[in-house]
């Protein structure tokens, strides 16, 4: 074991079974940490659940008080209009009972009156809520549960998981290697959090509201738990390995399969695959599709730059290489 997770050189010469015990090692690492992350996310199930449910909840609270057609915002307009009919019944009927020409016992039955109607209009929301997914089957709860929990548990496992892989990865590499993947690595973690972030702040409010207000005078509009789930990991996830594209092309560019030039020249094609990967992704409406091909033009060009950068640093340590071997860093790119 000690032998398995200590750091392992370039130049050590491990055997076919020291690789597999190593490999198995980290697995179990990466399997233990897994689980203890899913029994985290599982006793704070309910704010994850209510975290990810938060877009479909404003999304559909906005539509029923803008006033959206079919069964969502008819509940609503008779919501509001009970409410306010509520609190007018009880000001007329405490109006009533201060009449002069009244006798005790109907004032008392007006006041009565009256707070019943009071009781009422606390009793309904003080604002229009949304809806949250609803769930079918008997054990559809509990299901769904362990579904998000687990979801939740390799997003908080990620960090460890990434780490495993790059200990035992990198003694594969020579020091010049390692220099450029080193960083490339690094970024995967940040990337991903960049991606997911985005698509739950920027992506899943719009593409919920287009989805959901699409045709509703034709639909009673209702969210199932299961397939609402897998939209929204499906959607965070894939724009977490899509922002992965800086590293893609700074891999390409480090290693020398193409040039900054090749993809200054080629940009008008690779705008055309970034729009058929975006529209690929979850929420296939124009909307998001528009929102999703914004970040990933400004990675490209982002990543042009950067990598210009580096080749103009990494042209410049070899220049001084030829000039003073002793004045290169050891670390340069």
């Amino acid at each position: 074991m000690a032998r398995a997770l200590r750091p392992i050189g370039h130049d050590d010469r491990l055997s076919l079974v020291e690789h597999l015990d190593e490999l198995r090692t980290r697995l179990v690492i990466c399997a233990l940490g897994l689980s203890v992350a899913f029994g985290i996310a599982l006793w704070q199930n309910h704010p994850l659940l209510h975290l990810v449910n938060r877009p479909l909840e404003r999304t559909t609270a906005s539509a029923a008080r803008h006033g959206a057609p079919g069964e969502l915002g008819s509940t609503a307009r008779s919501q509001v209009a009970l409410r306010a009919a509520l609190q007018r019944g009880a000001a007329s009927f405490e109006r009533l009972s201060r009449s002069s020409s009244l006798s005790p016992a109907d004032r008392d039955q007006l006041l009565a009156t009256a707070r019943s109607y009071q009781d009422a209009v606390k009793a309904l929301p003080s604002y229009v809520s949304g809806r949250q997914p609803i769930t079918l089957g008997v054990g559809e709860p509990l299901s769904t549960t362990l579904t998000v929990s687990f979801y939740f548990a390799i997003l908080f496992a990620l960090p460890l998981v990434l780490y495993q892989l790059y200990a035992f990865v990198m003694p594969a590499f020579s020091p010049t290697e390692k220099r450029v993947a080193r960083p490339l690595i690094l970024l995967v973690p940040f990337l991903f959090v960049a991606g997911v972030v985005f698509g739950y702040y920027v992506v899943l409010p719009p593409a919920i509201k287009f989805l959901q207000s699409f045709n509703t005078s034709s639909f009673d509009v209702l969210v199932q738990a299961k397939p609402y789930y897998t939209f929204v990991t499906l959607t965070l996830l894939s724009l977490g390995i899509v922002f992965q594209l800086p590293v893609a092309i700074l891999g390409l560019t480090r290693t020398g399969l193409v040039t900054t030039a090749q993809l200054r020249r080629n940009r008008r094609y690779a705008i055309v695959v970034i729009a058929v990967i975006a529209m690929l992704l979850p929420g296939t409406d124009p909307v998001t599709t528009l929102i999703e091909m914004v970040p990933l033009v400004i990675l490209y060009e982002l990543s042009i730059l950067l990598a210009r950068w580096l080749d103009r640093v990494s042209a410049r340590n070899a220049a001084l290489a030829i000039r003073d071997p002793d004045e290169t860093t050891p670390d340069a790119v």
